[in-house]
């Protein structure tokens, strides 16, 4: 089950991760909490950083910069959280190599 980035499914994650533990599926996040409450895995832009990466066009702007001149940027990092105690209840192993590129790996 993948759950996309959607602010609506941030508000109902402890239904969809119940849900897809019910079910025994596993469940892939977009947002990094949502591997730390017991879903399977999350994958996502590192928002910590995008929100320092606002803030810096907010200082652009208040310094005189239009909104319209600032060029439109992308997301630079993103983080993988893995959740092993999850992956057990399914009853899945997760390759060594996911696990190597993992952001954090919860025990």
């Amino acid at each position: 089950m993948i759950v996309s980035d959607d602010p609506f499914f941030e508000s109902i994650e402890a239904q969809l991760i119940a849900f897809a533990a019910e079910r025994r599926l596993p469940a892939l996040f977009a947002f990094s909490g949502s591997a730390r409450n017991g879903a399977l895995m999350s994958y996502s832009a590192n928002f910590f950083d995008l929100w320092r990466r606002a803030a810096g066009y907010v200082d652009r702007i208040l310094k005189g910069e239009k909104p319209a001149d600032l060029p439109v940027q992308a997301p630079t990092k993103y983080e993988l959280v893995v959740n092993l105690k999850a992956a057990k209840t399914l009853g899945l192993a997760i390759p060594q190599t996911v696990l190597s590129r993992a952001d954090d790996v919860i025990e």
